[in-house]
């Protein structure tokens, strides 16, 4: 499984445009891994998480061809996640030689917003699918169930385990310590790779809430040893920074390499 991360950082991006702090001033300065868009990543470069407002310079940036996506699972509407209105650049008369229909999938929230900005061009180029939480599904050759992000408590919220060739994927943000229903449902599953909100830098708090930071994550980690979540050469990986984590890209891998988790960066490919 080819895991292509698009885009690492939080709602404001990172640098933050407006922003004029010392961490924003200092990823301009030192660019490279500091630089990061709006979230996302592409599996297999067929199954793409979420559709942020970054995500056509994502693909001229690395060469993606978004005409080879089949299967968009959005974890929730908020704007950072879900630009809805985009999408309507994959309709008839506007692409062209496209073969099969893009299939979205997600709550109601998603339904509703993605219906009104293109549901009027449904016809074969776009599939709409709502899901529930802990039903899972096929996507292609994948295996795809929905968890309980704990995160807005306007939205329902997904998380999502994928299963693919034999590999096992948590794409586990946004969300801050996950649900118990989650918790359960996660037991024994020896993901081979889990990937983590981490949002804020160091608060003090080991179960944080909406978003995880630096403590929740390495707290995330030990319940997945407790647990069976994560096989012994599993990957955890980390993403979703904001620059109000005071913590450019080296400072994340010194806190992190030591525990064997891998800071995310934009244009970062993973095989697992």
């Amino acid at each position: 499984m080819k895991i292509h991360f698009l885009g690492t950082a939080a709602a404001e991006g990172f640098p933050n445009a407006f922003c004029r702090c010392d961490y924003c001033n200092k990823a301009r300065a030192l660019g490279g891994k500091n630089i990061r868009t709006r979230s996302s990543a592409i599996i297999d470069d067929v199954i793409k998480f979420d559709y942020s407002p970054d995500s056509y310079m994502q693909a001229l940036r690395d060469n993606i061809d978004y005409s080879l996506i089949e299967h968009m699972l959005v974890t929730h509407t908020h704007s950072d996640h879900f630009n809805a209105s985009d999408l309507e650049c994959r309709r008839e008369g506007i692409a062209h030689n496209l073969h099969h229909p893009m299939h979205i999938y997600g709550n109601d929230a998603v339904m509703y917003h993605t219906r009104k900005s293109i549901g009027r061009f449904e016809g074969a180029r776009y599939a709409f699918h709502l899901l529930r939480p802990f039903e899972t599904f096929e996507v292609g050759d994948a295996r795809v169930t929905p968890l309980l992000a704990d995160h807005d408590r306007m939205e329902t919220c997904y998380l999502y385990a994928v299963e693919k060739n034999g590999k096992r994927l948590l794409y586990g943000h946004d969300s801050g310590w996950f649900p118990d229903a989650t918790w359960a449902w996660l037991k024994d599953k020896n993901m081979d790779c889990a990937i983590l909100d981490c949002t804020h830098g160091f608060t003090g708090k080991a179960r944080d809430r909406n978003h995880m930071c630096v403590e929740t994550v390495l707290e995330a980690q030990r319940e997945f040893r407790k647990h069976n979540i994560l096989q012994q050469d599993g990957k955890i990986v980390v993403t979703h920074f904001s620059h109000n984590s005071k913590l450019l890209h080296g400072e994340f891998e010194e806190i992190f390499n030591p525990a064997g988790i891998i800071p995310a960066y934009d244009g970062l490919i993973l095989y697992i």
